[in-house]
């Protein structure tokens, strides 16, 4: 049974919305939201870009290790660490190796691909990170228009479709990133035959795409872009999800969850938007942890 979206949380007070946008400037971490009773996991991080980017909250000795304490502290307990490209792939194989509440994905971008002076030599060592053990997925790869032009559309494409035989070959789930591409999307792993295990990345379609994608079997994983006052269409798309199929991810450091878009994201917020996605699905928060919880051991198999 469908159920309406729920509303979007309610906006700041002045005083609120003046302290958050001198928090944006400075790059500030957002609070701690409640932590969740039920312990979820969040499937698509960037631990790398994160401190990179945006540093660690609270400081550290140890950024990495201290972004996966706060994050298991708020009930994520496990992360799956996305790769988008050889250097970064290889570096989240090798935290998984060493750290139990981490597995790792490993691709090349799909706006990287068309980059490559040497695609086929990247995706060999694609194919290598692959077969490690701890290596759970392969992605991000996928389509994207919005930031690669006609010029790169076909090293895009093939890229992706390598990426489809590797997870096939090697029995792994396939992570997508899909901006705008939705038809080529579909069109790619209908002619090409998808794996087993297909994950829809930040899912951005409306309820008549995650109806295609739930047909076909497909795992939907919302960031906190549900969060958004604009993002109706994602609000439908989850009431129309079955639970079985439903991930929530950060994608850190990006697409931080309202009401603190513009500060950097870290997997410690994932309570924001699991709640946020329980509303739209109209299933108890804790139910809908346990049942997100159980597809990442389904689709990634166990952590420890």
């Amino acid at each position: 049974m469908s159920h309406m979206p729920s509303t979007p949380p309610a906006s700041p007070s002045p005083s609120q919305k003046r302290r958050d946008k001198a928090a944006r400037r400075a790059g500030e971490f957002p609070p701690a939201p409640e932590p969740l009773a039920v312990p979820v996991f969040d499937s698509h991080t960037h631990l790398d870009l994160t401190v990179q980017e945006a540093g660690v909250p609270g400081g550290g000795l140890d950024p990495v290790q201290a972004l996966i304490g706060a994050a298991a502290k708020n009930g994520v307990d496990r992360l799956v660490q996305v790769g988008v490209d050889v250097d970064s792939s290889r570096w989240g194989a090798e935290l998984a190796e060493s750290t139990d509440a981490v597995l790792a994905a490993v691709a090349l971008h799909p706006n990287e691909a068309p980059r490559l002076s040497d695609l086929d030599e990247a995706l060999r060592a694609i194919e290598a990170l692959a077969a490690r053990p701890r290596v759970r997925g392969i992605g991000e790869t996928g389509m994207d228009t919005f930031r690669t032009g006609d010029e790169g559309r076909a090293a895009q494409e093939a890229s992706f479709r390598a990426h489809i035989q590797i997870a096939k070959r090697h029995g792994k789930a396939l992570i997508i990133h899909d901006r705008d591409a939705h038809e080529d999307v579909l069109r790619v792993l209908d002619s090409e035959g998808a794996p087993d295990t297909v994950v829809l990345h930040c899912f951005s379609g409306d309820a008549t795409f995650a109806a295609e994608c739930v047909r076909r079997g497909y795992h939907l994983s919302f960031a906190g872009t549900i969060t958004f006052a604009s993002a109706g269409n994602l609000r439908e798309a989850a009431a129309i999800t079955p639970p079985e199929l439903m991930m929530v991810e950060t994608d850190a450091p990006y697409l931080t969850p309202a009401p603190h878009r513009g500060r950097p994201n870290a997997s410690y917020l994932i309570p924001i938007t699991v709640r946020a996605l329980a509303a739209a699905r109209g299933i108890d928060v804790d139910e809908l942890c346990a049942r997100i919880s159980a597809n990442g051991e389904r689709v990634f198999g166990p952590w420890r």
